[in-house]
């Protein structure tokens, strides 16, 4: 950390004294472009730079023809853009720069400090983080690099006076760096094999392409999504006892921290001790990010990817085929959906009591309640927390549930121990652990109801390993402990009885995935149709012989 504050004051120093030269020179806008095109690939693209070197073999001139090679990519594209704004007009080329210093400042902010990359998944995240998330991030560290490599940079760009430079001479001007640029490029072919090895890491680290690239790329997703949803072929229902069905969507929780699959710390005491607990073993996510995995668990045939045609999810198709429906969230990211009742954490606020309506207890407020008011024979309720969303893990659990300790207070992961950082994570399971077990004794006191919940978090986290923290690394070269999640069904005894299922297969289950939760619903309705799909249904599969 002391080597990367290090850097980048020596990377300041040097800003300042250019743009000084250039307040006494008035700089011509050729210089002025190469200037800014070197500025911007040597003091914003030094993280890029820094995992090249630690992923090339040494020292070596083959190291040093290939970090060459990657330095003129950066500064063919970057100059490209830049002629081609100054061409337009001076005004135009130094607005986008001075928007470029201060996004790029926070982007390096984030990719040095919780180690992620900027492709289409994390701004994905970054789009749908909420306004209270976001206050999360806040800290000194982050005012340094926002001052440092933004403001000022910024500044100095709108302080120094540009020499007009004719439209036709700026143009030979790029047309020489493109060629210069490009046949170096082209002689380096030996060295296209490890850039693109390594296109995920490198691409998702170039400032200001990464996050300008794949902003684009988000937005033409969501263009795609933004159709009207087709809806799925009707319902019959096998059955018409009362019963009532949970669907638990957790938040950055990892398996591997669930003392139910063997973690030798007691985050989960009460669900270890409950009856008709079973904890689904390999379970995995489709995404290592919200929104994707709100879309899949909610989908009947997508366990991951986008597709150009949109189906009715789980909640609009249940409430259409005559299923009371109720969401109550304290997150966001969930697709387009028409429910019976939709209540966010500040609607479900206003009736709460007690210590817990800061935190996802307020999710059970007034439940059992709402439920025996509906006068359907089927209800189906998603309860989408805010979970173990770091990375003030610290603030997502009550005091009294501050077990393991000493605990992380910053929101700078890297400056707290492991130990620190995984107890603050520790206890935001020993949450979820008293959340899960206040449903249960919710859906038990329901009566003449048979009734389950499922439980499978979004998406899991990192925790420092490899020195990477949060989640959003793209799925291919993502740690498992980002995808490997806590995936688990609550029964009641009626439930058990009526669906006829066997504890030890359901038990015995080697894979699951969040595709399961769309027919294991319908099967727990015990409905019929086109679209149901037995295989993943993972109550049917547990019936006994």
């Amino acid at each position: 950390m002391k080597r990367n504050h290090t850097i980048l004051s020596r990377f300041t120093s040097g800003l300042c004294s250019f743009f000084r030269q250039g307040f006494r020179t008035k700089p011509s806008t050729s210089s002025f472009v190469i200037l800014l095109t070197l500025l911007n690939t040597a003091l914003y693209n030094w993280p890029l730079f820094s995992f090249s070197i630690k992923n090339l073999d040494g020292f070596t001139l083959n190291s040093l023809q290939t970090l060459m090679t990657v330095f003129a990519a950066i500064y063919l594209v970057t100059t490209l853009v830049l002629y081609v704004l100054f061409i337009l007009s001076r005004r135009l080329g130094k607005a986008v720069c001075v928007v470029f210093a201060l996004a790029n400042s926070l982007a390096v902010y984030f990719v040095v400090t919780y180690n992620v990359i900027l492709d289409r998944t994390m701004i994905g995240n970054i789009f749908n983080t909420q306004y209270s998330e976001s206050g999360q991030f806040l800290s000194p560290k982050l005012a340094i690099y926002f001052i440092l490599l933004g403001v000022l940079p910024a500044w100095l760009i709108l302080r120094t006076s540009v020499q007009k430079t004719s439209r036709i001479r700026l143009f030979a001007h790029l047309i020489i760096t493109v060629i210069v640029t490009s046949t170096w490029i082209w002689q380096s072919q030996s060295h296209w094999l490890w850039i693109d090895d390594h296109a995920k890491q490198l691409g998702g680290r170039i400032m200001p392409w990464s996050y300008v690239g794949n902003t684009i790329r988000y937005q033409n997703q969501l263009a795609k999504e933004n159709v009207v949803q087709t809806l799925l072929s009707d319902a019959t229902f096998g059955s018409n006892e009362k019963t009532v069905v949970v669907l638990v969507i957790g938040e950055s929780a990892r398996a591997e921290n669930f003392s139910l699959y063997g973690y030798d710390k007691p985050t989960n005491p009460l669900l270890t001790a409950s009856e008709n607990v079973v904890a689904l073993k390999n379970a995995t996510s489709c995404a290592t990010y919200t929104t994707e995995s709100v879309k899949c668990i909610l989908s009947h045939n997508n366990p991951s990817g986008s597709f150009s045609e949109q189906f009715e999810p789980l909640p609009s198709y249940l409430q259409r085929q005559g299923v009371d429906v109720f969401w109550r969230t304290k997150n966001w990211g969930e697709p387009p959906i028409k429910v019976a009742s939709y209540l966010s954490s500040g609607d479900l606020k206003k009736n709460c009591e007690g210590s817990e309506c800061d935190y996802d207890g307020v999710l059970l407020s007034y439940l059992a309640e709402q439920i025996q008011e509906s006068d359907k024979q089927k209800v189906f309720v998603v309860l989408h927390q805010t979970g173990s969303h770091g990375p003030s893990y610290y603030s997502k659990y009550p005091k009294e549930f501050e077990f393991f300790k000493p605990i992380c207070r910053s929101v700078e992961l890297s400056n707290c121990t492991q130990e620190e950082l995984i107890n603050a994570y520790d206890n935001t399971i020993l949450y979820n652990d008293h959340f899960l077990d206040q449903l249960r004794k919710t859906l038990e006191g329901l009566k003449d109801t048979s009734s389950a919940y499922l439980y499978v978090s979004d998406h899991g986290e990192s925790l420092g390993e490899g020195g990477i923290y949060l989640h959003g690394t793209p799925y291919s070269i993502a740690p498992e402990q980002q995808f490997k999640v806590p995936f688990f069904v609550w029964m009641s005894p009626s439930f058990i009885d009526q669906k006829h299922i066997s504890i030890d297969k359901l038990r015995a289950r080697e894979q699951s995935t969040q595709a399961n939760i769309f027919h294991s619903v319908m099967g727990a309705f015990d409905m019929n149709s086109e679209i149901y799909n037995k295989d993943l249904d993972m109550f049917r599969a547990a019936r006994q012989q």
